[in-house]
């Protein structure tokens, strides 16, 4: 399931406040290169996958994995690194389908510093700050008040 908390989050140890920096100083070839990291890295950047150290963008051409978007960046450790927390809100909320499928599948916990936007249709995330399980996107923005 996936838990959110909002605000600050600085006292706790495996917290990634700058997820573009430790991506960049952490990432594996085979994040790159699974189905997933595929999929959102067509989804999100609108580039393809040559090898693991070669990705074609159509705006800027061949880029290396450092050169993603913070979204895809956040989106492949949260799928890939289970040892840290990491701030979502260097996403756009173009990944938040990503963010809700993750947490389909896994217990992943996120913090956000704004509200997200999930779409209409129904999910199930549990905030953290307040401990109440939400499941659509007005229980969540009524929720998200009480998080900050």
């Amino acid at each position: 399931m996936l838990h959110v908390t909002f605000g600050d989050m600085f006292d706790i140890e495996k917290y990634i406040y700058n997820t573009d920096l430790y991506f960049d100083n952490t990432f594996q070839d085979r994040w790159i290169t699974s189905d997933f990291g595929k999929k959102i890295i067509k989804d999100i950047d609108k580039s393809n996958v040559i090898s693991a150290h070669v990705i074609e963008s159509p705006f800027l051409g061949a880029i290396t994995p450092t050169e993603l978007s913070g979204g895809v960046k956040t989106l492949l450790l949260m799928a890939f690194d289970n040892s840290k927390i990491f701030n979502a809100s260097t996403c756009g909320n173009n990944c938040a389908k990503w963010i809700l499928e993750l947490g389909k599948k896994k217990k992943l916990l996120i913090n956000l510093r704004h509200v997200m936007d999930f779409g209409t249709k129904d999910f199930k995330i549990k905030i953290t700050n307040t401990g109440v399980i939400v499941h659509n996107m007005s229980e969540f923005v009524s929720e998200s008040f009480s998080g900050f």
